[in-house]
């Protein structure tokens, strides 16, 4: 069985080191490819001077364009069975990918293999601590640290859900059947998006609550609103708004149908009226949804630095 480890990573050279150098530790990979944003920080030639694989592309393509990129070059170029992707902000523990691969045989009581599965991935400075928050399926409950998720977990895993893209695994069969990311998503979403059509596909998903991957802090997601009752995933970055309006939108349509994609609609108009007033956000919401429903994926491009 061949696995690839995919890294992105753009102008983040200080945490791409310590990872490299810890996949270069891990016995059962035959591939470490990192693929390059066009970093500007010294990114490329400190990968030429380390011997890396790598793939430099041309302009910033975002995760989803990174994603997509390293993905097809695992399976086309270097016939990876399985391939292990991430972020260059993730560090997985030394015996990570470890305890994921002992889930290519089915455990004790659970009796299936897995398509697309990953770790949990904890916050570097409080390991006990969740950094992204995994609403358990079938429910609204919401579990934020590691303890909350093993105890949720059956036979070590919670099944039907993952944090892409933060160290998981997903098999060759898979992408065939489903593709690879969707380049023009940029950013925040995409990865939603590939989880949703594993979904879709009948895909076998699971978290594996004994594995994880470390990951600085984002802070803590969703703005409580409507008096404490939802959420809403609020950024000040434009960039990153512009591509979770738009991609959410097209998520929602395609996913889940248009009833949802109103309420996405009216949760923002609230959250932006309301909740922490910003008009402006309504108008740009507006404006991405209504040109990723036309097919044009170029509006984040006036947000890029």
């Amino acid at each position: 069985m061949r696995i690839a480890a995919v890294v992105v990573t753009y102008n983040r050279l200080h945490l791409l080191q310590p990872l490299v150098a810890r996949l270069r530790q891990v016995a059962r990979l035959d591939t470490v490819l990192v693929v390059d944003n066009a970093s500007t920080d010294g990114t490329g030639e400190w990968l030429q001077g380390a011997g890396v694989e790598h793939r430099t592309l041309d302009r910033n393509r975002g995760g989803a364009g990174g994603f997509h990129v390293g993905l097809r070059a695992a399976i086309e170029e270097h016939d990876a069975d399985l391939v292990w992707l991430m972020d260059d902000d993730g560090l997985p523990d030394p015996d990570c990918l470890d305890r994921l691969l002992a889930e290519t045989s089915p455990p004790t009581g659970s009796g299936q293999r897995l398509d697309f599965w990953g770790p949990l991935v904890v916050d570097e400075g409080d390991p006990d601590r969740l950094v992204f928050p995994i609403r358990l399926p079938g429910g609204t409950r919401v579990v934020h640290d590691v303890a909350s998720a093993r105890a949720a977990a059956t036979d070590g895993r919670l099944t039907g859900i993952v944090i892409p893209f933060n160290g998981v695994l997903v098999t060759r069969d898979l992408v065939e059947r489903i593709g690879y990311p969707r380049a023009e998503f940029f950013i925040w979403g995409d990865d939603h998006e590939y989880r949703l059509r594993a979904e879709a596909a009948g895909a076998r998903i699971a978290t594996v609550v004994d594995a994880a991957v470390r990951h600085p802090s984002v802070g803590d997601l969703g703005t409580p609103m409507m008096f404490g009752r939802t959420t809403y995933n609020h950024t000040p970055s434009d960039l990153k708004h512009y591509c979770m309006a738009r991609n959410n939108t097209l998520n929602l349509r395609v996913y889940r149908g248009w009833p949802h994609v109103l309420l996405f609609w009216l949760k923002t108009v609230w959250f932006y009226l309301l909740t922490k007033p910003q008009p402006g956000r309504i108008v740009m919401s507006a404006r991405a949804a209504y040109a990723g429903l036309r097919g044009d994926f170029s509006g984040h491009e006036r947000y890029l630095p």
